[in-house]
């Protein structure tokens, strides 16, 4: 019933196998990839041939929370929308398979990728990426190239490939490295600040790895692959080409050096319309496909001109040198109430970034496949369409934004404070105002400042630039903080980000297969020199993290207290900790080592709310006063006093009226109370409190040496001194409520 092909190979210390047969055989191509007992069910599937001037490939990633035995944490315990994990694993699988589709394909083509099975060791997005490739390899698809991904990782100073998914968080760097058998295509990575020469390392040790995956999905196509669709590109009329050159090319010249992104394209479409309105005029026959013609062969013109200029000439569209970064100007503090806030521009690009600060139970749950369940720092970013002088709808995040919020957060978090050293929550979002290329980098930069005027203490101040490539033959040119333009036309989008002592996070997608280690270094060595410069100009605006948190950022103080005393805090069905909260206006988290966070909207509200806690589980000593304290219950011997939540003392008949004698307690004092009394006497043997007032004369003014020899009449020991128990669990022994710890 099933015709079963397999094969596999051998990557770093594991074996990738790939088989096809059994499983989706309606899909084009369908191919189980598998390390360990991680399974990614991936095919590659055709749909119609649409008439658009794109490619219509759409890249899905489909989480099922069974993979991992989990049950979907939503009210429908149903998965919906894509995951950040999902969408990222998505555009890691389009970016470097996109540029291989023959030029001219337009039917629509669907790439699904599907975890079966996931054993937190292999990471599932690995096996996506290869799975995807090797589903078009065996499909009717005309992909000439097939595309390997692995992972490398640093982790205690060697290099490791695909690292276990359980040490991530050890790694200092983790590389994510796609590619065919001639060149890389595409990196990701985020890291702790290494070399640029370490970079080029791990990328030569990739590169070796994905050869490997490669040769594995050829011989698979081999073996079970499908006959490939024929297709021939489209050629462009040559004669028309060269006739529509001669007559408008000086002219497309001069409007490509107008200055000004918006004013560039509005002197380019003027040349355009000129064009097409003498070759395609609106009385032709043919007018729709003789327009199309005609705008197709002006955009070959103006990027074979673009790029001429720039790598032959050397002369880029805004006139400045290939390492010369556009105008920057740095500010902080532009929303008052907001916690931290930078304003970043350069050149025709702005980000405003916002930082918000929450408590930790503001943390960001994650419910996907991973091993990661929370994330207190993340980073946001919005892209609207104003940004770039548009009208269109907006719907919440596309792909692209979370792929650039996420590049950013990489950059970033490297830098973050642990939660011991800052327990905060941090939020930061990255607000897209101009844009003209390389608002990932802007992003890094003006969320990098905004946590420094935030207070956030951060290792070292970060910045980012996107660096591109234009190769024409022999000749090439490495730019530094490209244009929107120069990233359309280019060669390659590298966007390096880190500190002034090394790389945090690194993005690089390839469109040719002609780009050496050679040039990558240059790009490298360049990128480093323009990031020094960024972040001189960054600090002209904010030199390091402000001491102090904005007065409007929740206070927040961490104290220690005997876990034996965490049921005083909480009390009774957690009646203590509430009345707490709601008192100080705050929010307070208990940890079974006995850590308790406080949150208020002010210092002085945090500060009496410690002093509360404080007084609530220290133990009793002599001298200690007690300011309204309420009696609980009279015996015949005295009364018992709450001192605080859980623990009582003992004040004696006899001194219940100093200087007379009381038959009585309740002639004197009733049950709720509220009186000043001062410890005289401690018996931790026994778990006896003495009391006495603190306006008695034989206390009032006196040390707690002083007030150890006046005890407390005969120390609660008259028949039988304690306070019956049934219940209570008072008499001076401090309690503890188990039952109320939540």
């Amino acid at each position: 019933m099933f015709d079963v092909t397999r094969v596999s190979a051998d990557i770093g210390d594991s074996q990738i196998s790939f088989e096809t047969g059994k499983l989706a055989k309606q899909a084009g191509g369908a191919v189980v990839v598998q390390a360990g007992d991680t399974m990614v069910l991936c095919t590659a599937t055709l749909g119609s041939l649409r008439d658009v001037d794109f490619l219509p490939l759409t890249v899905d990633v489909e989480e099922r929370m069974y993979a991992a035995g989990k049950i979907p944490g939503s009210f429908f315990r149903r998965e919906g929308k894509s995951g950040e994990k999902a969408t990222l694993t998505a555009r890691m699988i389009d970016r470097p398979i996109r540029p291989l589709f023959p030029k001219g394909w337009h039917t629509e083509t669907q790439l699904v990728a599907m975890p079966l099975s996931v054993d937190h060791v292999n990471p599932y997005d690995i096996l996506a990426m290869n799975g995807a490739s090797a589903a078009l390899a065996i499909s009717e698809v005309p992909v000439a190239k097939h595309v390997g991904a692995v992972r490398v990782g640093k982790l205690e100073g060697d290099f490791v490939v695909n690292p276990p998914e359980d040490r991530h968080e050890e790694l200092e760097l983790d590389l994510i490295v796609a590619g065919t058998d001639e060149a890389i295509l595409m990196v990701e990575a985020g890291a702790e600040g290494v070399s640029e020469a370490e970079i080029l390392d791990a990328l030569d040790i990739a590169h070796g790895e994905i050869k490997k995956l490669v040769a594995a999905m050829e011989e698979l196509q081999r073996k079970a692959g499908k006959e490939k669709i024929k297709h021939t590109e489209p050629e462009l009329d040559a004669s028309l080409l060269d006739q529509i050159r001669s007559e408008y090319g000086q002219a497309l010249v001069d409007a490509i050096a107008t200055s000004g992104k918006l004013e560039r394209y509005e002197a380019i479409d003027k040349v355009k319309d000129e064009v097409v309105a003498r070759y395609a005029p609106e009385d032709d026959d043919a007018d729709g496909e003789r327009k199309a013609e005609v705008k197709a062969i002006f955009a070959a013109i103006e990027k074979d001109t673009i790029r001429k200029a720039i790598a032959v000439d050397k002369k880029r569209p805004d006139g400045r040198a290939q390492d010369e970064i556009r105008p920057i100007e740095c500010e902080v503090d532009i929303s008052p109430r907001v916690h931290g806030s930078a304003l970043f521009t350069r050149g025709e690009t702005q980000i405003l970034s916002n930082v918000a600060l929450g408590t930790t139970r503001m943390d960001m749950r994650l419910d996907t496949l991973g091993l990661q369940t929370t994330k207190r720092f993340f980073h946001h970013y919005n892209f609207p369409p104003f940004s770039v002088g548009e009208a269109g709808f907006m719907r919440g995040p596309k792909r692209r934004d979370i792929g650039h919020g996420a590049l950013a957060e990489r950059a970033l978090v490297a830098t973050i404070p642990d939660e011991e050293s800052f327990p905060y929550v941090i939020r930061a979002v990255s607000e897209t105002l101009e844009s003209n290329g390389s608002s990932s980098m802007g992003s890094v930069c003006a969320s990098s400042m905004a946590l420094q005027a935030a207070g956030v203490p951060v290792s070292a101040p970060v910045a980012g630039v996107a660096m591109g490539l234009i190769k024409e033959g022999d000749d090439y040119i490495v730019l530094t903080d490209i244009a929107g333009v120069e990233d359309h036309l280019g060669d390659m989008d590298f966007k390096v980000a880190g500190t002034k002592d090394g790389i945090t996070a690194l993005q690089m997608d390839i469109k040719i297969t002609g780009v050496t280690f050679e040039i990558l270094e240059d790009a490298l060595e360049q990128a480093l020199k323009g990031r020094q410069f960024i972040l001189g100009k960054m600090a002209e605006a904010i030199d390091g993290p402000r001491e102090k948190l904005s007065k409007h950022a929740p206070a927040i103080e961490s104290i220690k207290i005997d876990p034996e005393k965490i049921g005083a805090v909480i009390g009774k069905g957690g009646e203590t900790i509430r009345a707490l909260c709601e008192e100080f206006e705050a929010e307070i988290d208990v940890e079974d080592d006995g850590t308790v966070r406080i949150y208020a909207p002010t210092g002085e509200l945090v500060e009496a709310c410690v002093a509360r806690i404080n007084s609530m589980t220290k133990e009793a000593e002599i001298g200690d006063r007690y300011n309204a304290a309420k009696v609980v219950k009279t015996t015949t011997f005295g009364a018992f006093v709450e001192l605080v939540k859980g623990t009582d003392g003992l004040l004696h008949i006899s001194n219940v009226k100093p200087g007379e004698r009381v038959d009585s307690v309740d002639d004197v004092l009733t049950a709720g109370e509220l009186i000043d009394v001062t410890v005289v006497e401690v018996d931790k043997e026994r778990g006896r409190i003495g009391l006495r007032l603190s306006d008695d004369p034989s206390v009032a003014g006196k040390t707690a040496a002083e007030l150890a020899s006046v005890g407390s009449g005969d120390g609660g020991r008259r028949n039988g001194g304690d306070r019956p128990r049934g219940g209570g669990d008072r008499g001076g022994r401090p309690r503890r409520d188990r039952e109320s710890r939540n």
